[in-house]
């Protein structure tokens, strides 16, 4: 048994980061009683160990492929779960590249892989294939894990399971205090992570960033079974491991910070184009596109539009440190954008797909609007109920989904049908469809 499950195993289920209350069962089938006792709340537990050093000290960084070798069939050989993370370069580098693979299993200890020096890691995702993946936050490694080749088929989110049973704190580091007692050194989370050699104590919070993660796991393993959501958590986990690479989103230039300043036409070209000159200076450079031009100067000259480099220089963003040269590349964006027809100008706004803004449904469809609300009043009480947060109850645009275009005949068949049609999984349907059926019934 390690230390950490030592600690566990003292203290049940510890309460120091807010962990849920021990209730009993509710109302609702295999659902938790979030409701407290007569009792005042449970004891302070221990005070939190500061979690200093790796078990086995800090691993040498695996940057050749004699060594990734090694290090594979040591994994492939190791027993349980395996932890994994990943450390980016966001803010720092373009794209979201993973500069550091940090792994751990039983019987093969911890691993630190520089995937810069072995960018294919396909072999040991196929070592490690039909083994449990246990990573904290999953949608965010496994985009750039996906990339150089490593793909769970099986996963545990520590993160997710700590929002299903009810957790008002899911960071990392408060899960590890609060779990089991430990407390995790944070300082490097924002860290350059493509700087290279990696200093000492970066290497050394990589590595403690996966020790505890197993741990972490088995404990909330068996909270999730004592509030009886563990099924729950397993089909979570199921779509998150069978879920596809993300589409790349339509007109990423719209989302640049402040766009809700700029209102016409011509003012959104000039946001386009200098969006998308950034992007292409960025890539090229590899580094983060705000490090090139901040979105604040990019909306401040599509406001202004500026009739030459002088104008140019003069607005907020660009006249401190920035030389003739990308001045001129910057005003000949802005100039293209101006000379555009009217034709080629972007719609003021992206086409609608899925139902109008709620504040909309009032004027358009008051029927629609009181199926809303009654929906949205039902689905926060049973999330209540059951202590989650709504969100991964039911995500909020299924509801609004449902209660624009509701089925023709509303009954518990057809309500479950559309949840399924709109990615909710078997569980989520048999909860939320009686409440929704209740809603579209009123």
């Amino acid at each position: 048994m390690t230390d950490a499950q030592d600690t566990a195993a003292d203290s049940s289920l510890r309460t120091t980061g807010g962990a849920p209350p021990d209730d009993g069962g509710s109302s609702v089938t295999g659902a938790p009683n979030p409701e407290p006792g007569p009792e005042a709340g449970p004891e302070p537990g221990p005070e939190p160990v500061p979690l200093l050093e790796p078990r086995e000290g800090i691993p040498p960084v695996i940057a050749d492929e004699t060594a990734l070798a090694e290090m594979i069939a040591a994994f492939a050989a190791g027993s349980g779960p395996v932890a994994v993370d990943a450390e980016r370069a966001s803010g720092y580098r373009y794209g979201q590249r993973a500069y550091l693979v940090q792994l751990r299993r039983e019987g093969a200890g911890s691993a630190l892989i520089d995937p810069v020096a072995c960018p294919d890691l396909s072999g040991l995702g196929e070592a490690l294939s039909g083994v449990e993946w246990v990573l904290h936050a999953a949608t965010q490694d496994l985009p750039c894990l996906r990339e150089i080749g490593m793909v769970p088929t099986s996963l545990f989110d520590t993160e997710l399971a700590g929002r299903l049973a009810g957790f008002p704190r899911v960071g990392l580091g408060a899960m590890v205090e609060g779990v089991l007692g430990f407390v995790l050194e944070k300082g490097h989370s924002a860290v350059d992570w493509s700087t290279r050699p990696l200093p000492e104590p970066w290497l050394r919070y990589a590595a403690l960033d996966v020790e505890l993660l197993v741990d972490l796991r088995d404990a909330l393993e068996k909270e999730l079974d004592r509030q009886g959501k563990l099924e729950w958590a397993r089909q979570e986990f199921d779509a998150i491991a069978a879920a596809p690479p993300a589409e790349p989103r339509k007109d990423p230039w719209r989302r640049t910070s402040g766009m809700h300043k700029v209102r016409r036409r011509r003012q959104l070209a000039v946001v386009r184009e200098l969006w998308q000159t950034r992007d292409r200076i960025a890539q090229r450079r590899d580094v983060s596109p705000g490090k090139v031009l901040s979105d604040a100067a990019i909306v401040e000259a599509a406001l202004s539009l500026p009739a030459n480099v002088h104008v140019l220089a003069g607005l907020s963003g660009f006249g401190q440190r920035m030389g003739r040269r990308q001045l001129e590349q910057w005003q000949a964006a802005v100039d293209r954008a101006k000379a555009l027809p009217e034709a080629q100008l972007p719609a003021p706004g992206q086409p609608v797909t899925g139902p109008p803004p709620p504040r909309a449904w009032a004027d358009k469809d008051p029927a629609a609007a009181a199926r809303l609300s009654a929906a949205r009043a039902g689905v926060s009480a049973l999330a209540e109920r059951l202590n989650m947060p709504q969100e991964n109850l039911i995500t909020p645009d299924t509801v609004r989904r449902v209660c624009w275009e509701p089925p023709k005949v509303v009954d518990l068949g057809s309500v479950g049908d559309a949840l399924s049609g709109h990615g909710a999984r078997a569980w989520q349907v048999e909860l939320v469809a009686p409440v929704l059926v209740s809603a579209l019934s009123a």
